[in-house]
């Protein structure tokens, strides 16, 4: 069994940045009397931060593969302005116009993905260009103008929320069951993970932690899912985001090509070697970060109720700073969809609890740039500490150690360098 300390100092950043996230909601919580978890500002927050989280999601896969996006912004941008105008000019359906935005959004992450994985030249340079020029296209396209008038099932998909069910109990069912669904599917989901590790004598929780992690767990959700019932219900946008969650982080700890992003990562030669096709693999993480970019444009056109020229300012500084803030590493190799999307609530949770306190957006700015940079400190000291503790080789261990609910990575031929071991 796996005592509490070794688990608590292997996973040292996991866990900073969850105690982080609590301590800053606990932190607005009392500053704001209470405002912040109302539930009406819980689903704001969902939807607010929704297209943020996921960028993120595309983002930390493009960082982990060693890479950076910085065109998502202008890319986002874009394609809602292109589904704006299909939509208003040329009468064409709004889910004709989402799939038609979604594949020109693929075809812009494929443009990324020829330049850096077939031409060879750096992902900085090549996404830096097409931050610039479809910035330019999103002013010609809108010729300098907002476009409304969107179909109300589009904007639906930005401002709507699922349907109600059942019998008035002055709460949202449909939320309440959902929430209740997701709660016994990843028991069972970690429970069957835990007795697989037993199987083949792996290192697993002690069975009191296990149950304590479950409980704390199912009380978190099943809290948030009671304060958005207790608002409007679940959010549409809210279903597409932890969809594409829960998908991640199956595709990144499952699959193959996961596997082959965190190969790419840690050490691009020793993939070459051992048989990855390392350029077919960075022209798809281009692609996909193209196609997420597009998917948060149509999520913030919906939401704004139009497109926009300034629309996806910043965007992809904050989904880089959730990655970061998350746990990814700058050299690449290390992060997690779930690390990102905590950074990302960190960042979205930040952003509201100062504007609930009347704080201007110039010191918003400033607390968010010295937030990333103490969590990259934290993690460079973090990565010095455990160096001196035990060598590089103790430095490599721990940059590369997987979150401590993934038991089976060795079992499942996780990524290289993950620190599972066998007795």
């Amino acid at each position: 069994m796996t005592s509490l300390t070794s688990i608590l100092r292997g996973n040292v950043r996991q866990y900073g940045m969850i105690i982080a996230l609590a301590a800053i909601i606990v932190l607005f919580q009392l500053s704001t009397s209470g405002v912040l978890l109302k539930p009406l500002n819980v689903s704001n927050l969902v939807v607010q931060n929704a297209q943020i989280l996921i960028l993120a999601i595309g983002m930390v896969i493009v960082i982990v593969a060693r890479h950076i996006d910085l065109s998502v912004g202008s890319v986002a941008a874009f394609v809602g302005a292109v589904g704006a105008i299909l939509m208003t000019k040329h009468d064409v359906p709004w889910p004709l116009a989402v799939i038609l935005c979604l594949v020109l959004a693929a075809l812009i992450g494929a443009w990324h993905g020829f330049w850096v994985a077939y031409v060879g030249i750096p992902a900085f340079i090549v996404t830096l260009a097409s931050m610039l020029l479809f910035r330019g296209l999103t002013l010609v396209v809108l010729n300098g103008a907002t476009v409304g008038g969107l179909p109300e099932g589009f904007k639906s998909m930005g401002n709507g929320f699922l349907p109600e069910i059942g019998p008035d109990t002055g709460l949202h069912n449909l939320t309440l069951v959902l929430g209740v669904v997701v709660v016994a599917v990843l028991v069972v989901l970690d429970y069957r993970k835990r007795q697989a590790a037993l199987t083949y004598n792996f290192e697993v929780l002690p069975m009191w932690i296990f149950l304590v992690k479950q409980v704390v767990l199912a009380a978190v959700i099943l809290e948030f899912c009671y304060l958005l019932a207790a608002a409007r219900g679940l959010p549409i946008v809210g279903v597409i985001l932890f969809a594409l969650i829960g998908l991640y982080t199956f595709i990144m700890s499952k699959t193959v090509i996961g596997r082959h992003v965190y190969a790419i990562g840690g050490n691009v030669d020793a993939a070459t070697m051992s048989g990855v096709n390392t350029k077919r693999v960075d022209f798809m993480v281009m692609v996909n970060m193209g196609m997420l970019a597009g998917l948060a444009g149509l999520v913030t056109t919906a939401r704004l109720t139009a497109a926009n020229p300034k629309a996806g300012v910043n965007f992809e500084l904050d989904a880089i700073a959730a990655s970061f803030i998350g746990g990814a590493a700058v050299t690449g190799g290390v992060g997690t969809v779930i690390g990102a999307i905590i950074g990302g609530l960190v960042m979205g949770v930040l952003n509201n609890g100062m504007s609930l306190q009347g704080v201007s957006i110039d010191w918003q700015q400033a607390i968010k740039g010295l937030v990333l940079l103490g969590a990259v400190a934290f993690d460079v000291w973090n990565k010095k500490r455990t160096a001196g503790g035990g060598g590089a080789g103790a430095e490599k261990q721990q940059a590369t150690a997987p979150p401590p609910d993934e038991l089976l990575e060795k079992l499942n031929a996780g990524p290289p360098g993950s620190s599972g071991s066998a007795r």
